[in-house]
């Protein structure tokens, strides 16, 4: 594969800003929430009735926000050694399966949770009456980026580029894709 070095395309930034953008504000919330909400026990002996909540439901947003800028990094953990012992036209086609597969099993969990909102729409949070498809829907959203990175990465491979990172660029690192 030939090795190019590339800054993010548009629909890279856009998914590094608005996943930033979620794990930023869920665990500046969050923190703030709890730490609130400890402050108000431990000096008045009260407390939040949402306290609880709301990082409850926050937390898988910070989470999903976070699994999804670390696959766009090219940053989880992948097992490569016998894919490295074999010839690069090899290493291209293991890419171009492997990625394909990734973006088909991403989208079949999209299409499962989307068929799921209907029902756990009814289900609410105790307090907030806050619908449980919130929930539901970030991790949604989340798998829907996760198949566009492996889409873009399947059709990385296909073309045989092998994409290192402009390294002006945040958080710039060798990753495959």
């Amino acid at each position: 594969m030939t090795q190019v070095i590339v800054k993010r395309n548009a629909l890279e930034r856009a998914i590094v800003v608005i996943c930033s953008f979620v794990l930023w504000v869920t665990m500046v919330s969050i923190f703030l929430i709890l730490t609130a909400n400890t402050l108000l026990r431990y000096a008045f002996g009260t407390s939040l009735q949402w306290a609880n909540e709301v990082p409850e439901l926050l937390f898988p947003w910070l989470v999903m926000s976070g699994v999804v800028l670390a696959a766009e990094k090219g940053s989880h953990i992948a097992t490569v050694f016998l894919v490295e012992s074999v010839r690069p036209a090899a290493k291209r086609v293991i890419a171009i399966v492997a990625w394909s597969a990734v973006a088909v099993l991403y989208a079949v969990l999209v299409r499962a949770t989307w068929n799921m909102l209907e029902i756990v729409h009814d289900e609410k949070t105790p307090i907030l009456l806050i619908p449980t498809s919130v929930t539901y829907g970030c991790l949604m959203v989340g798998m829907g980026m996760l198949v566009l990175l492996a889409l873009q990465s399947a059709s990385r491979a296909w073309r045989g580029v092998h994409v290192v990172r402009d390294s002006s660029e945040p958080g710039a690192q060798a990753a495959q894709g």
